[in-house]
């Protein structure tokens, strides 16, 4: 959601001691904190409450009272596969007398029995939801600019009543995976809600009834959903040096501090599939600005500063200066490229070809759909599972679109043809597919 926040303020009060909030959430960003759901006001007194994911990585609820903290239920789980997507369910009922029964954690539709803090509310505390004085938010903390940072989905808030997990989603009968359900014959109550974001004009749409949000903020619609999910960059496994954000789609390499290297979320080793990258801004090192793919077992997967064809064995890339760099050694390849060029990756695993593009033109007279001839291609080793990756230096900044349709939360200027469901700003290639889940079940 990058700079972007959603806001209510209920006109009449519904319930502040019994309400369920679910949503599905893939996070971007480790570290830091994720706050899917909060309220709060600042006079008379500094009065809040919050669900959020901390800089530990694990899962609260939160009430602060005159600015002081009043309640943390806290489970112990982190939460740091920056490649999934989150069920998380608080259902809230504070008239309870047992105090483990007024606040319940579910994640992925099992519900969390081991805590870090269990500071519970007190029987029948408020918690501030509902109350018409105060200021409801979605995607950021209440007094700060800290935004959540990756993607929401299927936003719901009962308020009234504390629901299972299983009103929101259910198992698959074939994977075993938890997945959304379309919530059926729910009562949602006086400020009840539910965001399936599917206006693109207006997100803050309100799918059970009228409880509508104002959108502020950059925030925008995506093709990355729990049911099909995308490639971003890694931020578990990446060098320490480089800053990821713009929902994981954009690295960005400080000046003065070494090479760096950053790898996808998601990894083949069969099918044929493309990515672009935009080079937003050129390091000082031209053959250091790199782009290709790596073997899962490449030194790229360390943190280590990593620069393209430090392992020869297993690297991939496309640099700057017109090179090519890792298996086979380093040569000249195809043209130059700088600041606003959009470099094209398709790889081919059927046939072990590789090929890139400079602004929309294959490279090395390349054919991508040349099959086992492989015109103008790069050999790749047989076998091997790869996965995305790209380089810096000194200032690089890279833009990754793994088919969202967006460099970071620049919109591309003109979809090509043959994406497949995917928006890519060139023409992809016939039968070469993003990497998403759905497509990696279907063609990988």
């Amino acid at each position: 959601m990058a700079d972007t926040k959603l806001t209510r303020t209920p006109s009449s009060s519904g319930s502040n001691t019994t309400w369920t909030f679910s949503c599905w959430l893939k996070r971007s960003t480790l570290g830091g904190d994720t706050v899917p759901w909060a309220t709060g006001y600042t006079s008379p007194q500094i009065d809040e409450a919050m669900i959020n994911i901390g800089s530990d990585d694990q899962l609260r609820f939160n009430i602060a009272i005159n600015d002081s903290t009043d309640v943390t239920v806290q489970s112990s789980r982190k939460l740091r596969d920056t490649s999934a997507w989150y069920h998380i369910v608080v259902a809230c009922d504070t008239t309870q007398g047992t105090a483990s029964n007024r606040i319940k954690f579910y994640i992925n539709g099992e519900q969390e029995t081991n805590f870090s803090n269990t500071d519970y509310p007190t029987q029948n505390q408020s918690t501030f939801f509902g109350d018409t004085n105060k200021t409801h938010q979605i995607g950021i903390q209440p007094r700060s600019s800290n935004y959540l940072q990756g993607y929401m989905s299927h936003v719901a808030f009962v308020d009234g009543q504390a629901l299972a997990p299983t009103v929101f989603g259910e198992t698959d009968s074939t994977s075993g995976i938890w997945k959304f359900k379309s919530p059926s014959g729910v009562t949602w109550g006086t400020n009840g809600f539910w965001l399936k974001f599917e206006n693109s004009g207006a997100l803050g749409t309100d799918s059970a009834g009228s409880n509508n949000f104002t959108v502020s903020g950059n925030g925008r619609q995506a093709l990355d959903t729990p049911s099909n999910v995308y490639c971003v960059w890694n931020t578990a496994q990446k060098d320490a040096i480089p800053l990821l954000s713009r929902a994981a789609t954009q690295m960005a390499r400080g000046g003065g501090d070494g090479h760096c290297t950053v790898i996808g979320t998601l990894g083949v080793n069969s099918g044929k599939w493309y990515y672009e990258c935009k080079l937003d801004t050129a390091g000082s090192a031209a053959n250091a600005n790199s782009i290709g793919i790596v073997r899962v077992d490449s030194d790229a997967m360390k943190t280590s500063g990593h620069n393209a064809g430090d392992d020869s064995s297993a690297d991939y890339f496309y640099c700057g200066g017109g090179e090519f760099q890792g298996v086979g050694g380093s040569g000249s390849y195809g043209n130059s490229f700088t600041s606003g060029d959009i470099i094209g990756i398709a790889f081919d695993l059927d046939n072990n070809k590789l090929y890139f593009s400079k602004n929309g033109t294959w490279q090395n007279s390349g054919v991508p759909t040349s099959g086992s001839t492989g015109t103008g291609a790069k050999s790749i080793t047989a076998g091997d599972f790869f996965v995305p990756a790209c380089g810096g230096y000194d200032g690089t900044i890279w833009r990754a679109n793994f088919g969202n349709g967006y460099f970071g939360t620049s919109a591309i200027s003109s979809a090509g043809s043959n994406g497949n469901g995917s928006l890519f700003e060139y023409d992809v290639p016939s039968g070469y597919y993003a990497l998403n889940t759905k497509n990696i079940n279907t063609y990988g």
